[in-house]
C-alpha cells in the first residue's frame, strides 16, 4: 500500500527472535566479562565429549520448554529464556550432590589416614601399610587406593605410586596426606605417625567446617530456586491469564525492553549462585596428567 513494501509476519518474527538472541548473547558476553577473575596457569584443553552428552540429554527438553514458552506467552524472546534456563539449570540449581561427595571424600581421607597411622604404629614399613589399609577401603575413595595398590605390586616407586593417588583424587587435602608420606619415603626419618594423627585432626576440622558453610548455603540454594520457580510461573500466569497486562511486550521495542529486563533477571540467578558457591583450595602437587584428569572439575563447588 502506498509504495511501502510490508514485510512479510514470519520473517518479522524471525527477525525479532534473531534481534533478541543477539542481544540476550551480548549482555551474558559483557557480564561475563566484567566479573573479576584470578588469571591461575593455563589448563589444558577439555574434550566435547561431556560437553556433547550433556547437550544431548539435556537438548530435547530445552527445545520442549522453548516451544512452550512461545506458544503460551507468544514472545520470541521467551523461548531462547527458557532453553537457555533448562540447560543452565544445574549449574543454577545444582551443587547439593558434589558437596555430598566432597564431604564423603574428605571423611574417607580421615578415616584412612587414621588407619594407615594405627598400621604404621605395628612396626610396618609405609609401603606395606599402604597395601593393608588397601584391602579394607573406605568406600568413596576405595578405586584409588586399590589403584595405589596395584601400582605398588608391579615396583612403580613409591613417590610416583602416590602422586598418582593424589592426582586420582585431586583434592588438596590429598595432597597434604601424599607429601607427608612422599617425604617420609625420600627421608625415611621418625614422627610419622604424629604427622598423621595431626593431618587426621586437620581434614576432620575441615570436614566440620564445610559442614557449617553447607548448612548455609542450603539456605541460599533454596533462595535461587523459589526466585526463578516464581518468577517463571508469574510471568506465564500473566501471559496466559492476564494477556492484557503484558501486551505492550508483544511489540518489537517491548521484546527489546524485554531482553533487557530477562538480561538483568540472568545477572541476578548469577550472582545468587555465587552467593551459595565457594572456591576451593588449588592443588600444589598436581602433575601434567593429574591436571588433564581434573580440568572438567572446575574452580568452584
Amino acid at each position: 500500500m502506498n509504495g511501502v513494501p510490508v514485510t512479510p509476519a514470519p520473517v518479522g518474527f524471525l527477525l525479532i527472535t534473531l534481534g533478541g538472541a543477539v542481544a540476550g548473547g551480548g549482555l551474558a558476553l559483557l557480564a561475563h566479562s566484567l566479573v573479576p577473575r584470578e588469571v591461575g596457569p593455563a589448563a589444558p584443553p577439555r574434550s566435547p565429549t561431556g560437553a556433547l552428552r550433556t547437550l544431548g540429554r539435556r537438548g530435547p527438553v530445552a527445545v520442549a520448554v522453548a516451544l512452550v514458552a512461545l506458544v503460551v506467552t507468544r514472545w520470541p524472546v521467551a523461548a531462547p529464556a527458557g532453553a537457555a534456563l533448562v540447560l543452565a539449570g544445574p549449574a543454577l540449581f545444582g551443587g547439593a550432590a558434589a558437596e555430598r561427595r566432597a564431604a564423603a571424600r574428605i571423611e574417607a581421607l580421615a578415616v584412612w589416614t587414621e588407619s594407615l597411622r594405627d598400621t604404621i604404629a605395628g612396626a610396618a614399613g609405609l609401603e606395606q601399610a599402604i597395601m593393608v589399609t588397601a584391602q579394607t577401603p573406605p568406600p568413596a575413595i576405595e578405586p584409588h587406593l586399590r589403584e595405589l595398590a596395584a601400582r605398588l605390586r608391579v615396583r612403580t616407586p613409591l613417590a610416583t605410586a602416590l602422586r598418582g593417588f593424589a592426582d586420582g583424587l585431586d583434592d588438596a587435602g590429598a595432597d597434604l596426606i601424599v607429601a607427608a608420606l612422599v617425604l617420609n619415603s625420600r627421608l625415611r626419618g621418625p614422627g610419622l605417625h604424629g604427622v598423621l594423627s595431626s593431618l587426621a585432626d586437620s581434614i576432620r576440622e575441615e570436614l566440620e567446617m564445610r559442614g557449617r558453610v553447607s548448612a548455609g548455603r542450603r539456605s541460599t540454594r533454596r533462595s535461587v530456586q523459589i526466585v526463578v520457580g516464581v518468577t517463571v510461573v508469574f510471568v506465564l500466569g500473566l501471559a496466559r491469564f492476564n494477556p492484557g497486562y503484558v501486551a505492550p511486550y508483544g511489540s518489537v521495542t517491548g521484546q527489546l525492553v524485554l531482553v533487557i529486563v530477562v538480561g538483568l533477571f540472568a545477572l541476578g540467578f548469577v550472582w545468587l549462585r555465587r552467593l551459595s558457591s565457594f572456591d576451593v583450595p588449588e592443588r600444589f602437587l598436581a602433575t601434567a596428567a593429574g591436571a588433564g584428569a581434573g580440568a572438567g572439575g572446575g574452580a568452584q563447588r
